[in-house]
C-alpha cells in the first residue's frame, strides 16, 4: 500500500529543544522499544501511523524510539487498556498535553521577561530618583530668567473684514 494511511494525521512538528533533547537520548530500534514498552512491534507500527507516536527515523527509514517515545507508548498503553479511552480520544489526550506542555513553557517564558523589565524599570526609576535628587541640589542658575506672571490686561477683539 503506497502514500499515507488513510487514518494518518500529521504529526506534531517538534521544536528544535525537543529535537536536540531526542536526539542527545538513548535510542531503540523497534524490537527493543517494544519489549521496554510491553507491547508488540506490531502495534508500535500501527501507532506511528496513527500518529500516536512519532519516533525519529535512520537515513534508511527506520524508526528509532527515544526513552520519550517509550514513556508515551507506556501512557497510550495505560489509557486504552486501563482507562479504556478509545484511540481519537488518545489523540486528543496526547494533543491537548502537548498544548500545555507548550503553554507552561511560554507562561515561563513570559514570566521571565516580565522579571527582567520589572528590574529595569526598578533601575530606570532609581536612576531617575538620583538624577532628581542631584538637580534639585544645584544652585538656581543665574542665566535663566524667572517668569513672574503679568498683571496687564489687554483687549482683544476681533477686526471687521
Amino acid at each position: 500500500m503506497n502514500g499515507p494511511h488513510p487514518n494518518q494525521r500529521p504529526n506534531r512538528r517538534r521544536s528544535a529543544a525537543e529535537q536536540a533533547a531526542d536526539h542527545a537520548a538513548a535510542t531503540f530500534v523497534i524490537s527493543v522499544a517494544a519489549e521496554l514498552a510491553g507491547m508488540h512491534a506490531q502495534t508500535l507500527r500501527s501507532y506511528d501511523r496513527e500518529g500516536l507516536v512519532s519516533p525519529g527515523r535512520t537515513s534508511g527509514g527506520g524508526r528509532r524510539y527515544s526513552q520519550r517515545d517509550i514513556e508515551l507508548l507506556r501512557e497510550v498503553q495505560r489509557l486504552s487498556q486501563i482507562e479504556g479511552v478509545n484511540r481519537a480520544g488518545i489523540r486528543r489526550i496526547i494533543d491537548l498535553e502537548a498544548e500545555v506542555d507548550a503553554l507552561r513553557r511560554q507562561l515561563s517564558e513570559v514570566k521571565a521577561e516580565n522579571a527582567a523589565l520589572r528590574d529595569e524599570v526598578s533601575v530606570r526609576r532609581a536612576e531617575a530618583a538620583a538624577a532628581a535628587e542631584a538637580m534639585a541640589a544645584l544652585p538656581p542658575r543665574a542665566d535663566l530668567v524667572p517668569y513672574t506672571p503679568g498683571t496687564a490686561v489687554v483687549r482683544w477683539s476681533r477686526r471687521p473684514r
